[in-house]
């Protein structure tokens, strides 16, 4: 009797465990967290580097000379890349993607010296920014990339996307730091008062070189200019809603 009693406990253990076992990969979607469920993130194209005199060079005129131009070029590797949705970014989808910005510097002397790549107009990325992403040749120098942008509040923000140390072409990419819950400190991209207006607008890209490399002429090449970011209440939003501003 008491062996009987010791095999049907037994059995009961195992198919407890089975039980459990089998619940683990299908998890209630009713447990998902709200941050879970209330994301759609979305790849973006910002900018293609395809207008003729949208994009300019700067530098001190003290620590050098500078150009800009576009050239006939892409990076072989960006073809692996997933297309990108063309629906909020202004950009015609039907241009070609055929060109690359092209930068050069010619530097007086060494020094810690800055260089400018502005558009005409900031690039505004619709959404919760999550990436900014930017295919690059640095040509092997220890020269440092940021991107520059501007929150909700027009705070200016600098975040860095790595030194250019490499030959190539090569794909850098910066996550953007979540906002700080009191929502008043950070990286502020939403408001919870202003629902209609959202996101980050990149105003350009800054070069810190490094001193010792800072000499002779410096070549740079810029293209395709993405963001992953998170679209949920850009398509969750009223369409009856009022736009401030006014």
């Amino acid at each position: 009797m008491k062996k009987i009693l010791v095999i049907l406990m037994a059995c009961a253990v195992v198919v407890g465990l089975m039980a459990d076992t089998a619940t683990v990969g299908n998890p209630d979607p009713n447990a998902i967290g709200v941050d879970s469920a209330q994301q759609q993130l979305q790849l973006i194209s910002v900018d293609a580097f395809e207008a003729e005199g949208f994009w300019s060079v700067f530098i001190s005129p003290d620590e050098g000379v500078a150009y800009g131009r576009l050239f006939r070029g892409t990076p072989l590797g960006k073809a692996e890349d997933p297309s990108p949705q063309e629906r909020y970014t202004g950009i015609d989808p039907n241009i070609s993607d055929i060109n690359v910005y092209g930068a050069r510097v010619d530097f007086f002397r060494r020094g810690h010296n800055t260089i400018y790549i502005l558009p005409q107009r900031p690039l505004p990325i619709e959404g919760i920014t999550k990436t900014i992403s930017l295919w690059v040749i640095g040509r092997n120098n220890n020269h440092v990339l940021k991107v520059m942008v501007r929150d909700f509040f027009n705070n200016y923000f600098e975040l860095t996307m790595g030194t250019l140390n490499f030959q190539g072409w090569k794909k850098l990419s910066v996550a953007v730091p979540p906002q700080n819950p009191d929502g008043t400190s950070g990286i502020i991209q939403r408001n919870y008062h202003y629902n209609h207006h959202m996101g980050l607008r990149v105003v350009g890209f800054k070069i810190e070189t490094d001193p010792m490399e800072a000499y002779g002429s410096y070549y740079i090449y810029f293209d395709d200019l993405r963001a992953v970011s998170d679209i949920f209440a850009e398509d969750s939003r009223d369409e009856d809603d009022m736009a401030d501003g006014w």
